[in-house]
Order: structure tokens, then sequence, then C-alpha cells
């Protein structure tokens, strides 16, 4: 969370006076004005305010059809949430590399594609855009839908258009360390009205037909689902969060910009399939070593500044290697409703090694963040320029 204040605090006063908290009601009905300004923000029809980006993710599957049987590619690098969607839908992840980018490489979502890939979720982590133009080209090639994990990049665009509003559907996050913040939440974005039904009713099965007329219109019958609404408290704060998002994308674009172009002849920097789509919030330097990038990382003017640098490699289940209840194929507590045990399964289940991505693996290792902040002063920057300069 970037910027936070009064507007939040007097939103959620009006709605703890108004004693409606909860989603649906005849009040001030926060949580339909969020959906209604994701729906504007994001050119989407169906938007869903609910409890956290995997729950989104989870639900945009169920909305797919995805199921016992069937593959979703999912990239090395992203956070194990995105693997765990994939096996609480009942089916098997299958890992592809990342490219030089650290976003899903498409050569190598072609090589993992079989009959039994049924969907592709490509992720736009750190706010860096996938090649998305790639990666539904290849979607309509095989007849494969596209789940867009946006949860790292919400506002990003590729292409001119918003992250999480190319593919068949996409999911937003706004825990505590996103771009706008309710402390916990996520969106659900599609514009198809099977996947919007699906997820709807899977994402609120306990109240999805007895609160309003939610579903006025729909084909789908209810069935067993599970519990991700949100309400009125997180709709107020991000409510007003959604306000600050652009202006927020902005100063963070500016600064990310003003750093790479004073540090461009000194420092060589990972490429962006769209630098103007990107949401600034990380400056990827990439080193010809680990041992290179440790160093910088790691020098005395980078610590002596307070300049927090990470490398990707060491951020934990960030990482496919430290994802344990996927490569130890633990899917669920009950063995019978574990999908790696599913008979459906057994024949489609990869052999998960620590190594199986080793591209991955050494592009991570050679890259540090530095990361941004959109209320840095010109002084400020000129500072972290400086002692970052002085690293070499």
């Amino acid at each position: 969370m970037f910027r936070i204040g009064k507007e939040e605090i007097q939103e959620l006063t009006k709605v703890i006076e108004s004693r409606d908290m909860f989603k649906i009601n005849q009040g001030l009905q926060e949580s339909a004005q969020v959906e209604a300004k994701l729906s504007k923000i994001f050119n989407c029809k169906h938007p869903i305010f609910m409890t956290s980006g995997h729950a989104a993710l989870t639900s945009a599957l169920i909305g797919m059809g995805i199921g016992p049987g069937d593959q979703v590619i999912v990239p090395a690098y992203t956070y194990i949430a995105t693997a765990m969607a994939v096996v609480n839908a009942g089916a098997i992840p299958v890992i592809a590399e990342v490219d030089e980018t650290l976003t899903i490489d498409p050569a190598d979502i072609e090589k993992k594609i079989t009959p039994n890939t049924k969907a592709i979720i490509p992720v736009h982590i750190q706010g860096f855009p996938c090649n998305m133009d790639a990666i539904m080209k290849l979607a309509d090639k095989y007849g494969i839908k596209v789940l867009e994990d946006a949860c790292q990049a919400d506002g990003g665009a590729f292409g001119g258009k918003r992250l999480g509003s190319i593919g068949h559907a996409g999911a937003l996050s706004f825990n505590f360390y996103k771009i706008v913040s309710s402390g916990e939440g996520g969106a659900l974005l599609t514009s198809d009205q099977t996947i919007f039904e699906r997820a709807l009713i899977y994402q609120d099965s306990s109240a999805i037909a007895f609160f309003g007329d939610q579903m006025s219109g729909f084909s789908t019958q209810p069935f067993c689902g599970t519990e991700f609404r949100s309400n009125e408290l997180c709709a107020a704060v991000m409510n007003m969060q959604l306000d600050k998002l652009d202006d927020i994308l902005h100063d963070l674009r500016a600064n990310k910009k003003y750093m790479m172009d004073a540090l461009k002849d000194q420092y060589q920097f990972a490429p962006s399939n769209d630098i103007a789509g990107d949401c600034g919030t990380t400056i990827p330097f990439r080193f010809e070593s680990e041992e290179k990038a440790r160093a910088f990382a790691n020098a005395e003017s980078i610590v002596a500044a307070g300049i927090k640098c990470t490398l990707p490699i060491d951020t934990g289940k960030h990482v496919y290697r430290h994802w344990a209840p996927i490569i130890e194929k633990r899917g669920a507590c009950h063995p019978l409703m574990d999908p790696f045990k599913m008979e459906a399964n057994l024949p489609i289940t990869p052999n998960y090694t620590e190594d199986m991505c080793p591209k991955s693996l050494d592009l991570l290792a050679r890259t540090v963040y530095v990361h941004v902040n959109p209320d840095h002063t010109t002084a400020e920057m000129d500072a972290r320029i400086a002692a970052i300069r002085a690293a070499l």
C-alpha cells in the first residue's frame, strides 16, 4: 500500500454509522460501487469483488470449467498461490520457464502444451507485463483459456489494455503489499457470461441464492462452492483506493523512468514487454553473474543509503522450487480429495524437480530489484542514484 489517509477513514466511518456492513444491502452499497469502478477502469462486464487474489484465481478456474484430468500452465516465478489455485480446482499445474523479462516464456508455454492443457496463467509479476500478444495467439491456436494473474500489477497495461482484461479472465489482489489495498481483498475480472455465473456461484455458494437478485437471468444452476464474499468495510477502503490508482501509477512510472534514465549509461536492466504499461514499482537490474548481483545488493553505499535490494531468487515461495506442497504433491489434507492422487490426474502429473527450470533460476539469481516509491522527491531519488552508482 502506497497511499492511505482521511478519505478511507471517512468512508469507513460512513459504513459503520450506517450499520449496513454486509455486501448485499440497500444502503451505501460500497461493494457494488467498487465493482462498478472496476468495470469502468478495466473495461470489464463482470467484475467480482472478493476476499483475495487467490480466491479470484480459484473462482476463475472453476468458472472456466477446469477440473480433474486438466493441466494448467503456470510460470516458474510467481507466488505459490497461483499454482495452488490450480490444485484447488482439482487440476494439475505444469511449470514453465520465464524469459529475460521474468514473465512466462511463450516459447516454453508452447513446448508444455499437451492435449490435456486447458488453460494458461500468465503472471504479471512485480507489475511487469507478460507478452500477451504471443500468449493470446497460442491460446487461439490450441483452443485454451487464459487467466491473467495481475495480483501484483493492479492497473498495469499491455498494448494499451489493462492487465487482467486481455485474457478470458483476470485476477487482482488488494492485500497490504499491493499498489492499492483494502488490507485483504481481490477481484475477478471477466466479460464472459459463463465464467462469471459459475465464479459468482462458487465464491459465495452459501448466500448467492438468498440475498438480492444476484442470479437474475442466470442459466447456471447453484452448486456447492465456498465463501470468498467480501464486506462493506473492505469495500469502503477499496472504493477510495481505486480513486487513487492512476495517480499512484503515474508517479511510480515517472520515478522509475527518472532513475532508469539516470543510470542507463552504467547499468543493464531486464527488458520489458511493455515499459509504458509496466506498473513502475520495481527496477530490475541484470548482472552477468549471481556473485556480481549479490556484491551490488550488499555494497556499502547501498546499505548506507538504506536502499532495500532484493534478489528474486531469494524470495521464497515466489520461486517454484520452494513450493513444497506442489513439488511434493500434497494437494489436500484428505487423500481422497488430493488432485495429485486422483485417477484422472495420475497419467498427466509431471515429475517436479527443483532443477526443472534452469533458465528461470539463472535469471532470478542474476537480477536485483530496487523498489520505487511514488512519493520520493527528486532529491531523494538523486541520493539513491548516487548510492547505486557508487556500488560499482
